[in-house]
């Protein structure tokens, strides 16, 4: 009889071959690899007397095997014959353990043995290939572990010992240097991650997610994110990856991790058979976010991948659903809605029309009949009014018609659902009144259950509100009494905030002319204001309120009975009328934020004005002073003059009020500034100057973040419009966005980081005003990275240098100026900043470095075929004397200045040719180029410029001399010390040099001939209520009003005509000052 082991390593060599060629034929030579093994492992020798057996078929098997293993180990990564022989093992292993594990069911208990011919196998093939783990040969390592990654899943038990062994080797290739290696051991990894001890030190599910998310491939983030079991911290760290660099990364996310329906999704499954990617298995923020990342990317894969998703959801999300709500009744478009918070972001709403986009099936099965409309609740509502914002968008006018009901009875729907709330408000009022101060447990949450409910109202009458924006008001029986429902809803205290937005844009679409609309509000205020009572009122004529068709419905006009002073209320009435006066000034504000004609033109507002706003600007109390104010400035918006009158008054408020407020009436004021171009900022004012160094002015001394950011995205509008064109200003908004103490408030370094781009591509006289401020600001960047500490993280000059090149490329800039007529690119700038460049190289004020980083800048510059011949020889004589009287000592330097000169030689040789420096000397427009030349003294080779050495107190950030410095204190920035921290914006103060107000000295007679002149407001001392009101008079005046005992000649002779007049002695002078603006 013939011996399996006589032809063993050939036929194992054949099978291998077969399936090197091509997959289709592995399961073939599974079956006849498997045949070989069983009779090989029927071979044995019995040793020791006969007392035991050596599995000598086995050996011979598994040695045969490893043989032909090794053959594909060196191989690279990427060819095709040896990744089918990976996995071919893989399925090998899987083959033979499910074959144990049948075998085992049919063999009885007590004769089951502890290791087979599989576990020896498989225990055997593990070894050999951990020990390449540590091979050299990143090959090896590669094919070693991808073998590891194949089989691990279908191993089944294993020892302990092994298991510590493959765990550490396994954690050990995660650090590789090679992200080949590191992603097979990552995908092992994640497959024995869930058989690891939770207690281990370190886990493996912390450095997995450690790898998701801090390594630097790719391929290695997207492996652990497609593998990693989700669930627990895993879906926080997948989430993170909504916003990778990587799109192919984000789509996985998507499309593998979070998608239930991909492959291996459907294991392990909880009881109730909701996997951890199941939507209800997920937070309402997690689920907002991934649509929000998902349907915002830029990448259209990535949308696609998220919309596939929401889709998805759509269809499961009903599956094993144990909530009763609603659910006989609930179809799977609502039930998918009750997934988000569906009034607090547009998240559901993007993605219910996501949904509606991608399949048109769900848009067609939504039916809207009369039980719908019977009961609505947040989610039918919300459903029903992105149905309609999506039909009218569409222009799907026949579905939409069939869908929606008339306008009297979506009325009704509005005025039974508002009509219930009162009741209930009014009913719960009463009953907690009552239950106040009983001992119930039950009554918090008995309470935050009726809350819920009321808002869930709020919510219904919100989206009908909403829904009827869009209705056909043909129907004039219909048209009225929608109008008359919100005009009685808008004319009750009672109604909620965030209705009274929603009637107003109802009342806007039914009134004929925003006159009408005035006319209807301002009666609603004076109802609500002085309400009167019935024997109180005089009817003023008969009006039975007829009107005609198209017209709003007349109201019967009411002489009411005069207020009670407010010296004579209670405080419970005081309290009672300034809630009134609140709602008032809310309807007046939602009003004029819809009204667009002049003030002049509405009669009705000065009423208004006088009884309600501007008594409420004068109000100490901060809410009604911000809603007066906000309410005043919508008015200046309409009203030239009033806009003239009350900018004053808006400026003084920026510097007294605190930063709630500020930040309201900073809006105001560029608002005001963008509609009235002319008469602030145009080229005939002469206010434009004070309003520039007065917003600088707020910016340098300015300590919140919010505030800084509002600033620098006014400011930057106004600059895009090109409504300020000053030097100053853009430098200061470069020397803040490039200032170490800006670091943390990433709004202002949002903004401003898509403004310069936007501002110097758009026009090449934009760029031109960018490298006219380049020298300035690179000099004070350099300063400011001396003196700040080198433990922070602080912007070096040469990064600075190269965002100023990029900026200042007139190549960008050209793919814009080509498409406006008029306009020619501007292609010398580049050699003009590489002239200005060589000009600073000649200053014995900047380091080594700092002159290294001039040079570096010079291979970035773009030289144009075409360049005037004084350009081009101006740049030649400025590089010559360079060389000739301030050479460069380090050696990047050198090779980065020749390599520039070379370059320029080259590209110039023809203009460069007749060049006579002689000749050149009597040009007469170059008479201070060559007086800049001559100034300077030449150095021998062998003398070395020393730089100023650093003082041993660090100077303010931005500030580098005395004359630059506005005096004021250093502000403290978040995590460093009073006495450490300096302002980083103190730049701006030499852009804008204020006139000194600062001195003390009462005899200074200098300060007599700046009368009239602007005054910036000085900065607020921490932690006091009020400034000193700064002014434009002599010094002595000013020491007089600040001394204990002040003269009233010199306080009366204080001129009160500057811009930046700025607080207030006290809250009277409020009122005086509002009085006299308005």
């Amino acid at each position: 009889m013939v011996s399996p082991l006589e032809n063993l390593p050939v036929l194992l060599s054949k099978s291998f071959d077969q399936a090197q060629t091509t997959t289709a034929n592995h399961q073939k030579n599974l079956v006849a690899l498997y045949k070989l093994h069983t009779e090989a492992a029927t071979v044995r020798e019995k040793v020791q007397n006969g007392m035991s057996e050596k599995l000598t078929g086995e050996r011979a098997f598994e040695d045969a095997f490893l043989n032909m293993i090794s053959r594909i180990l060196p191989v690279k990564k990427g060819a095709s014959v040896a990744d089918r022989i990976v996995k071919f093992t893989g399925n090998y292993v899987k083959f033979i353990v499910e074959k144990d594990v049948d075998e085992r069911k049919e063999r009885p208990t007590d004769e089951e043995e502890e290791d087979t011919t599989a576990s020896r196998f498989n225990t055997r093939l593990l070894r050999f290939l951990l020990k390449g783990c540590v091979a050299k040969d990143k090959n090896v390592r590669y094919r070693v572990l991808q073998i590891v990654a194949e089989m691990i899943s279908h191993l089944g038990q294993i020892d302990e010992d092994l298991f510590e062994l493959l765990r550490s080797i396994l954690l050990e290739r995660l650090r590789d240097k090679e992200s080949v290696v590191r992603v097979q051991a990552a995908i092992s990894l994640c497959k024995i991650s869930v058989a690891d001890d939770p207690d281990a030190s370190p886990s493996i599910a912390h450095l997995l997610i450690d790898s998701l998310q801090y390594d630097t491939s790719p391929d290695v983030r997207r492996a652990v994110l497609v593998t990693i079991p989700p669930g627990g911290n895993t879906t926080e760290a997948i989430l993170t990856r909504t916003r990778d660099v990587d799109a192919t990364v984000r789509r996985s996310v998507y499309g593998v991790a979070l998608n239930p329906d991909a492959p291996g999704k459907d294991d392990a499954k909880p009881e109730n058979n909701i996997g951890a990617t199941h939507p209800r298995t997920l937070t309402i923020s997690q689920r907002e976010l991934i649509v929000r990342n998902g349907l915002g990317d830029r990448e259209e894969m990535v949308k696609a991948a998220a919309t596939k998703l929401l889709t998805s959801w759509m269809d499961i999300v009903r599956e094993h659903e144990d909530d009763p709500k609603d659910v006989e009744d609930e179809s799977n478009v609502t039930a998918f809605l009750r997934l988000f918070d569906l009034f607090q972001t547009s998240v559901p709403e993007d993605a219910l029309l996501c949904v509606f986009a991608a399949r048109p099936d769900v848009l067609d099965s939504l039916e809207f009949p009369p039980s719908f409309w019977e009961k609505l609740t947040p989610e039918k509502a919300f459903l029903i009014r992105v149905f309609t914002d999506h039909c009218v968008a569409a222009k799907d006018d026949a579905r939409l018609e069939s869908a929606l009901p008339v306008v009297g009875v979506v009325a009704g729907m509005i005025g039974l659902v508002y009509n219930n709330l009162q009741k209930a408000l009014e009913e719960d009022a009463e009953e907690f009144m009552l239950r106040e101060g009983m001992d119930d447990p039950d009554f918090e949450e008995e309470k935050a259950k009726r809350e819920d409910e009321h808002f869930d109202s709020e919510c219904v009458i919100s989206e009908m509100l909403k829904l009827a924006l869009n209705l056909d008001y043909g129907d004039e029986i219909g048209r009225r009494a929608m109008f008359q429902l919100t005009r009685e809803m808008i004319s009750r205290q009672s109604l909620p905030e965030s209705l009274v937005a929603r009637c107003l844009d109802v009342l806007r679409k039914l009134s004929p002319s925003e006159r009408d609309l005035i006319r209807v509000v301002v009666e609603v205020v004076h109802e609500l204001r002085d309400p009167g009572e019935e024997d109180d009122l005089i009817k003023d004529g008969a009006d039975d309120g007829a009107t005609n068709f198209g017209e709003t419905p007349a109201t019967v006009k009411t002489v009411r009975a005069l207020p009670k002073p407010t010296s004579e209320m209670s405080p419970e009435e005081k309290a009672r009328t300034d809630a009134i006066d609140l709602r008032c000034l809310s309807l007046c504000i939602g009003m004029l934020e819809r009204v667009n004609s002049r003030f002049e033109e509405n009669s009705t507002l000065e009423g208004i004005l006088g009884e309600l706003i501007v008594p409420a600007v004068k109000r100490k109390e901060l809410s009604l002073r911000e809603k007066g104010l906000v309410a005043l400035g919508l008015c200046c918006l309409i009203a030239r003059r009033m806009a003239l009158n009350s900018f004053q008054l808006f400026l003084s408020q920026v510097q007294s009020a605190p930063d709630v407020l500020k930040l309201r009436v900073l809006q105001i004021v560029f608002d005001i500034l963008m509609v009235n171009e002319g008469d602030f900022l145009g080229a005939g004012s002469t206010n434009g100057e004070r309003i520039v160094e007065f917003l600088l002015h707020i910016l340098e001394n300015e300590e919140s973040e919010k505030v800084q950011a509002l600033l620098c995205v006014g400011i930057s509008k106004l600059m895009l419009s090109g409504m300020i064109t000053d030097d100053r200003v853009l430098r200061s908004l470069v020397l803040v966005y490039m200032s170490p103490e800006t670091t943390e408030n990433q709004e202002l370094r949002q903004c401003l980081t898509y403004f310069f781009p936007v501002y110097c591509y758009s026009s090449p006289i934009n760029q031109r005003r960018m490298q006219r401020i380049f020298v300035e600001v690179f000099t004070q960047l350099c300063q400011i990275h001396k003196d700040w500490d080198e433990d922070e993280d602080v912007l070096t000059p040469l990064q600075a240098g190269l965002m100023f090149v990029d900026w200042t490329d007139p190549q960008k800039a050209s793919i814009v100026v080509k498409q406006i007529p008029g306009q020619d690119v501007d292609d010398v700038i580049h050699v003009e900043l590489a002239s200005e460049i060589m000009k600073t190289l000649f200053s014995d004020e900047l380091t080594k470095n700092e002159k290294k980083s001039l040079c570096q800048l010079l291979g970035k510059i773009y030289l144009p075929d075409v360049v005037d011949d004084d350009k081009v020889r101006t740049l030649k004589l400025l590089i010559h004397n360079v060389r000739a009287r301030r050479p460069l000592r380090d050696v990047t330097s050198k090779n980065a200045f020749n390599k520039f000169e070379a370059t320029l030689t080259k590209k110039f040789e023809k203009q460069l040719e007749a060049f006579d420096e002689a000749e050149y000397r009597e040009l007469e427009h170059l008479k201070g180029l060559f007086e800049f030349l001559d100034d300077i003294i030449p150095i021998s080779d062998d003398e070395e410029v020393e730089p100023p050495k650093k003082r041993g107190t660090r100077k303010s950030a931005f500030s580098c001399d005395e004359k630059s410095s506005t005096g004021s204190r250093p502000r403290t920035s978040k995590g460093k010390s009073k006495a450490k921290a300096v302002n980083a914006k103190k730049a701006v103060t030499k852009s804008m040099k204020p006139p000194d107000s600062s001195t003390d000295d009462e005899g200074d007679d200098d300060a007599d001939d700046d009368e009239g002149e602007m005054t910036p407001p000085p900065r607020r001392a921490s932690g006091s209520k009020r400034a000193t009101r700064p002014s434009s008079t002599s010094t002595k005046s000013r020491a007089g009003r600040n001394g204990d005992g002040m003269d009233s000649s010199v306080i009366g002779d204080v001129s009160h005509d500057s811009i930046m007049d700025t607080s207030f002695e006290e809250e009277d002078e409020d009122a005086d000052e509002v009085d006299e603006i308005l």
